[in-house]
């Protein structure tokens, strides 16, 4: 095999620590709230989720791209992270289905990918020093150009994202014949939650995140969805409204990651920045109501006060995160209105935590029969 030699290339913190790496040959500068997942399969997945929108995101997983890419296995209209670091990147892959190799995937988006990278070190930096913003470089700038692009940078505390991943106009998806229908707000919704939809022959209209309730309620839904989503929720504060509409209408609403936290707002109970938040495809979840425990999928960096849950008479907690005692579900006692901290359209468990579009199911069957 003929040797290639590969750029230098450049991580640099938000509190001046710098990280040093390889370019897999695609040139440029990006920044972002630099976090890591865990997951060790599932990164097609990750960096089309819009969740992600924004961030660097850092691999623990020592390979990726070792198993290509594949058309079926995305969660939205392309790649939303804002950049990659790993240890290994796999230029060749070895799946028979695969469409093609991760590197053609993100050439195709001219993403900024560092690998070569000690990640170990890197990501247990973060662990004791918090998430923060980044700037990875691969074209060749200086430490003094890449600290002022960095200054440059917004936090992500208090910033709003959901209006950049967001669909423009509404769209539907699934059988119009289907017994049920719901109106899902895109704050940055997954597909596979939309194929969990369509898959209990639920037909779903998705409308832009800033849609009024009025035009959502024109739809005449059973049941109303609040998606998930990037960024901070506090500054959503019109579809905080929203939420409290959905809610005063009486009919069955759901939420997943920063809808949940949308309808923790609308209580009144509030949210905030995590340290490191949660991402990756084995957190332990302990369902409150059942007993059982539940293998879970999460990418979050915000959370819901659990203080403020506790001492809200009309909010009990459903779900808890048996890492931290996070919150991570939540339920309204005089409404038909639930809401969790992870993603239950996932698999990891696999099947762990699918009962929750049934009991959304089930919520709108009751209603409609009363």
């Amino acid at each position: 095999m003929k040797y290639t030699s590969r750029d230098k290339a450049i991580i640099l913190l938000s509190d001046g620590t710098i990280f040093y790496g390889k370019s897999i040959g695609i040139k440029g500068t990006t920044t972002g709230e630099i976090c890591f997942n865990t997951g060790v399969t599932g990164y097609q997945e990750i960096f089309t989720d819009p969740s992600y929108y924004g961030q660097i995101m850092l691999s623990t997983n020592a390979h990726i791209g070792n198993y290509g890419v594949h058309e079926d296995e995305v969660d939205s209209d392309g790649i939303k992270i804002s950049g990659l670091v790993c240890k290994n990147f796999s230029f060749n892959y070895s799946r028979p289905a695969a469409s093609g190799s991760l590197y053609d995937y993100f050439e195709k988006k001219n993403l900024v990918v560092v690998s070569d990278v000690d990640t170990r070190a890197l990501v247990s930096y973060i662990r004791d020093n918090g998430a923060m913003n980044a700037v990875i470089s691969t074209d060749g700038k200086s430490i003094e150009e890449l600290k002022a692009i960095l200054n440059d940078v917004p936090n992500m505390n208090g910033l709003e994202l959901a209006s950049k991943v967001s669909t423009k106009e509404p769209y539907f998806y699934g059988n119009p014949d289907a017994p049920f229908k719901v109106a899902a707000l895109d704050l940055g919704i997954k597909t596979n939650i939309l194929r969990c939809f369509n898959e209990r022959d639920v037909y779903v209209k998705v409308f832009p995140y800033n849609t009024p309730f009025v035009d959502l309620n024109a739809f005449n839904p059973d049941g109303y969805f609040l998606s998930n989503g990037p960024g901070d929720p506090q500054p959503l504060t019109g579809v905080i409204d929203v939420a409290k509409e959905m809610i005063a209408s009486d009919k069955p609403v759901f939420g997943i990651c920063l809808g949940h936290q949308l309808i923790a707002l609308s209580q009144g109970i509030s949210t905030y920045k995590m340290f490191n938040g949660h991402r990756g495809i084995n957190h332990p979840i302990m369902n409150a109501i059942s007993g059982k425990g539940e293998i879970t999928s999460q990418n979050h960096g915000f959370a819901v006060s659990r203080e403020e849950v506790e001492v809200n008479h009309n909010v009990e907690i459903t779900h808890y995160h048996l890492n931290d005692n996070t919150v991570a579900g939540i339920r309204l006692k005089d409404k038909s209105v639930f809401s969790v901290q992870y993603h239950p359209e996932s698999s990891p468990g696999p099947n762990d935590s699918k009962y929750l579009f049934d009991e959304f199911v089930q919520n709108m069957k009751t209603y409609k029969e009363a």
